[in-house]
């Protein structure tokens, strides 16, 4: 199918929160969708459809309902096997969201395979999701930490990458972007470089999978993660992506009913992937409106998508700079996704985030779970402006105008 013509009133409307007032009468200028996005009528009308017509468990009931659920749930596996270009759904794991998906892995491959003197591959920019889990590994299994060092504007700095990645290196786990700076990380150099040394890649795609076109085969990745919150689907469904040979090597992450092939008193046998890594009820319904998310954003397109952010980036990129007391952070346009974080010279990134929701522009301000990235930065918190292909310029002219308001009360103009 191809993707529809892109009309942002058409699109905006498929949003029923974007029409909507605040409580204070504000009209709203979301600009968090690095935290969360919003749903189109789609998905929420996919929610109401499993609840209310086929609700059921998945995978046990022979009754109609049983059937029916499973049926759907497993379609959206197959539509996210399609979205990632993965060779066969059962390479695809259902979790709650990335944060679990990264721990899956940290914990049922890394404190197998993981020993003394192996040495992890991070980064500065990762966010805590993907820095505490290897932390604890490490701490498990002796295994290293090594880190990547950042250029000056935030990017990777791969002159250093001959010395970091090196024989002993048995891990490389890196985000694809920035939640903070936008940076756009080299996967392509970096999977090249890991499957030199005979690393296992795994990628934190939380950011990026909401913005570009993932394949999973090229390159060729071994692990990867992303939230269906992010992606405009529901809260509590996330993937994990992993390469048959190594899902099939691990351990399971989370033991009980539906991941086993055999259970005796003493001792028990595991089920196929992917049910191996898929303990419990799962989010049913929010399985199916992950599907549902993704059928929708397939039908604007990436290069649609594409084209829109990037007019907002380059408006955000060009006024923020312009405006008295901001300092932007980050890498130039041709090296960042649709993030911009700043700070305004005397204001409190969280006073300017209260500000701004005065005048209706939802910012996020904080460290972002990224404190060493702060720390490196040289500061303690940062707002941030992240755009979905639903936002307007007009909207990025209301972030411009909630600065000045905000500098104005703190009398700063």
């Amino acid at each position: 199918m191809a993707p529809r013509e892109f009309d942002i009133e058409a699109i905006r409307a498929d949003f029923p929160i974007l029409g909507r007032p605040l409580p204070n009468g504000a009209k709203l200028a979301y600009l968090d969708n690095g935290a969360t996005s919003q749903k189109p009528q789609a998905v929420i009308n996919k929610l109401r459809e499993v609840y209310e017509t086929y609700n059921s468990n998945v995978h046990r009931g022979i009754h109609q309902l049983g059937d029916r659920v499973t049926v759907e749930l497993e379609a959206a596996r197959e539509k996210v096997q399609r979205f990632l270009g993965a060779r066969e759904s059962a390479e695809i794991i259902f979790t709650s969201g990335t944060t679990m998906s990264i721990n899956l892995v940290a914990n049922a491959w890394g404190r197998k395979f993981l020993k003394p003197g192996d040495e992890i591959v991070l980064n500065e920019m990762e966010h805590h999701a993907n820095l505490v889990p290897w932390q604890q590994v490490a701490k498990a299994t002796g295994a290293k930490l090594r880190f990547i060092p950042l250029t000056a504007d935030g990017r990777l700095d791969e002159s250093h990458f001959d010395r970091i990645i090196t024989s002993k290196t048995k891990l490389i786990t890196v985000t694809a972007m920035s939640n903070v700076l936008g940076t756009i990380n080299p996967i392509q150099e970096l999977t090249t470089r890991a499957k030199q040394v005979g690393a296992v890649i795994m990628v934190d795609g939380a950011q990026s999978v909401p913005h570009m076109l993932t394949n999973v085969l090229s390159p060729a990745i071994d692990f990867l993660a992303f939230s269906g919150h992010k992606i405009y689907g529901p809260t509590g469904i996330g993937v994990l992506y992993g390469r048959r040979e190594l899902l099939t090597a691990m351990d399971p992450f989370m033991c009980g009913g539906n991941m086993i092939d055999e259970v005796k008193l003493e001792s028990s046998t595991w089920g196929e992937l992917p049910s191996k890594f898929e303990a419990g009820t799962l989010p049913i319904a929010e399985a199916i409106g992950l599907g549902a998310a993704i059928d929708y954003v397939q039908s604007i397109g990436f290069d649609a998508i594409h084209t829109q952010e990037i007019k907002l980036l380059e408006r955000a990129l060009r006024l923020l700079p312009q405006t008295s007391g901001v300092t932007v952070y980050g890498p130039s346009i041709e090296h960042r996704g649709a993030i911009v974080s700043f700070t305004v010279e005397k204001v409190h990134p969280h006073d300017l985030a209260d500000l701004f929701d005065q005048k209706g522009v939802a910012v996020r301000a904080g460290h972002h779970c990224t404190m060493p990235l702060h720390e490196w930065l040289d500061v303690s918190a940062t707002a941030r402006a992240s755009f979905a292909f639903y936002n307007t310029e007009a909207e990025v002219d209301a972030l411009i105008d909630a600065i000045h308001y905000a500098r104005h009360k703190f009398r700063l103009e």
